[in-house]
């Protein structure tokens, strides 16, 4: 099959002198917007997929307006960082889908493509005549990918979604947030990461199975899904013992000590998983060799019951050492520790930096901007940032004239009628 060609651009962030990138084969059609579909559509790109985001003629993405902000640009303008970050390596055009024109349009640039992505509400594609079925006659061999707050099937499955409605309604905000204090959101948007993760993931599985069967099918992924899987086996311990899970800070239900210790100037992570971490830790670090055969402590059950008791013992060691101090001993001793980090300190992290996980471009209009790293670690066909966020409507008529075949007349008509 035809893939659409890579048009040209300008603005070039940076080069590989690799041969390959893990997915340049791949064409994808991007209809989505803020978040869940972007955040996955640039997973795609950074690792090499031919992502064409396809936005509505006039205002386009709603995170073009979001924050944070650049006040002035290049232009003297105020810029979105939030567009920028999620929507590097892609092209960008321009189609009013809700035209009979740019439907057909739509559907001859499906026939071309090998994903469609998308993250309406459920039943609009369809409304709009351009959903599954329909495509699939246009192109047997497209993967039609959808993520929204409740999937394309089910009772809830037409209610508008958001992150937080996914992190309350999925059950992450019922176990989070401190033992005594009220049910809290995770600081991201975590249900529409995870979300655009699995969609991914679903949208590379069907990749793969193309190979075996000729065929596409359609990716069905959910934002309240995807934080229900992500809340693991809290589920199955309440089935099994009947009593629902409770909030608990920083503490981890199935292992102690596990926790945040108070140190003379913060906090440190000390996470003991297993008997054998727990005996160098009274051993070596607590100088404390009884707490082992404490019949109190003798099995993960007491010391998750008695957690307590251990955290005191714990902070009264902690309490004349600094977090740093505190971690490089624990570390010597192999007992897993570090830092509460803040986002300032993780831009400057020697072990972050090495990962690339913020990497530093120059933007045609935003100037030089630090953006977020792939964390997908590629080692033969790495994945990079190539090329900046599009403008609105940036390759509409490379990408139609050339790439989909317009003639000049013909996309001077689209323009002016607005559907491009």
């Amino acid at each position: 099959m035809d893939d659409f060609s890579n048009a040209s651009n300008d603005h070039v962030f940076s080069r590989s002198n690799q041969q390959h990138m893990a997915l340049e084969n791949l064409t994808v059609l991007d209809l989505t917007r803020v978040l869940a579909g972007p955040y996955a559509t640039m997973l795609l790109a950074d690792m090499g997929a031919d992502v064409i985001k396809i936005e509505p003629p006039t205002f386009g993405d709603d995170t073009r307006f979001y924050p944070p902000f650049r006040e002035k640009n290049l232009n003297g303008e105020q810029e979105s960082l939030y567009f920028a970050n999620l929507n590097r390596n892609k092209k960008g055009v321009t189609l009013n889908l809700k035209t009979p024109e740019g439907k057909e349009l739509f559907k001859r640039m499906v026939e071309k493509a090998d994903i469609v992505i998308e993250n309406y509400r459920p039943g609009v594609m369809e409304r709009l005549g351009i959903g599954y079925d329909v495509l699939k006659e246009r192109n047997p061999r497209i993967i039609y990918a959808a993520v929204s707050g409740f999937g394309s099937y089910g009772p809830y499955c037409t209610r508008p979604g958001y992150d937080i409605l996914a992190q309350a309604m999925g059950g992450m905000m019922s176990i989070t947030g401190a033992k005594d204090g009220d049910p809290t959101r995770v600081g991201s948007a975590l249900g529409d990461i995870l979300g655009g993760l699995n969609v991914t993931i679903g949208i590379l599985a069907a990749v793969n199975a193309r190979h075996i069967t000729g065929v596409g099918q359609k990716v069905d992924v959910s934002l309240m899904d995807s934080v229900i899987a992500a809340t693991e086996n809290m589920a199955l311990k309440y089935m099994e013992s009947g009593k629902l899970p409770k909030r608990i800070g920083n503490r981890y239900a199935s292992v102690s000590p596990y926790d945040s210790f108070q140190c003379k100037d913060g906090n440190v992570i000390i996470a003991i998983g297993n008997q054998k971490l727990f005996d160098i830790l009274c051993k070596k670090i607590l100088k404390r060799p009884d707490m082992i055969t404490d019949p109190r402590f003798t099995d993960m059950s007491g010391r998750l019951k008695y957690q307590n008791d251990i955290k005191a013992v714990i902070e009264e060691w902690l309490k004349d050492k600094t977090a740093s101090e505190a971690t490089d001993i624990l570390l010597d001793c192999g007992i897993p520790a570090g830092p509460i980090m803040d986002i300032r300190q993780i831009l400057e992290d020697p072990h972050v930096k090495e990962r690339e996980m913020f990497v530093k471009t120059d933007h045609p209009t935003l100037g030089s901007i630090t953006l977020n790293g792939c964390a997908i670690k590629l080692m033969d066909t790495k994945p990079s940032i190539r090329t900046p966020a599009p403008q609105l409507g940036q390759d509409n008529h490379e990408f139609f004239t050339k790439t989909v075949g317009l003639g000049e007349e013909e996309y001077l008509i689209l323009k002016e009628k607005h559907v491009l």
